[in-house]
């Protein structure tokens, strides 16, 4: 089943219910409904997780919180999520978003040579600041949504797939 495979790599709950940065959020991260992994509240989550993921800022995990709470997905996965952006990943994804942002204004998209630095940051990002953020838009909602369509077709999918096989079993018992 979908969800004990989810289950198997997902953080426990108690540890993200203790992080530091979480405890903004009060009691209201106690619900159990943000807890439980359906359909629906795996397919919110993945929405959540993946549009998160796309926004440059720090905290990614504090905003996916929020944003789970807000829409009842499953807080754990949507917090685990966001770490689609790591520091490995990082260049590849924000050059994506430099890149559709780029072409969506329909700007020359130049070629970047990253270097983590304040200065690199001062001189280059205002040159690019606009295509790089409505890039991280576009492929943020877009992943979500696509995130969001894929696992509820998998699950139902799942589940169909299961039914059949319990049929098959039950006719061939009998």
């Amino acid at each position: 089943m979908p969800r004990n495979l989810i289950k198997k790599y997902l953080p426990h709950p108690d540890k993200i219910k203790n992080n530091r940065f979480l405890t903004v959020f009060g009691p209201v991260i106690h619900e159990p409904q943000l807890w439980h992994l359906t359909r629906h509240s795996v397919s919110k989550a993945f929405f959540i997780g993946l549009f998160f993921a796309f926004w440059p800022v720090p905290f990614q995990m504090v905003l996916a919180a929020g944003g789970a709470i807000l829409i009842r997905g499953n807080l754990s996965l949507s917090v685990a999520l966001v770490w689609i952006t790591n520091p490995v990943t990082m260049p590849f994804l924000f050059g994506l978003a430099y890149f559709v942002g780029a072409f969506a204004l329909g700007y020359e998209a130049t070629e970047i040579e990253f270097e983590f630095s304040w200065q690199w940051l001062e001189y280059n990002l205002s040159s690019i600041w606009q295509p790089f953020l409505l890039g991280c838009a576009i492929c943020g909602v877009i992943s979500g949504i696509i995130g969001y369509f894929a696992i509820g077709l998998l699950w139902r999918l799942h589940i169909i797939n299961a039914w059949n096989k319990r049929k098959l079993r039950q006719t061939s018992n009998t």
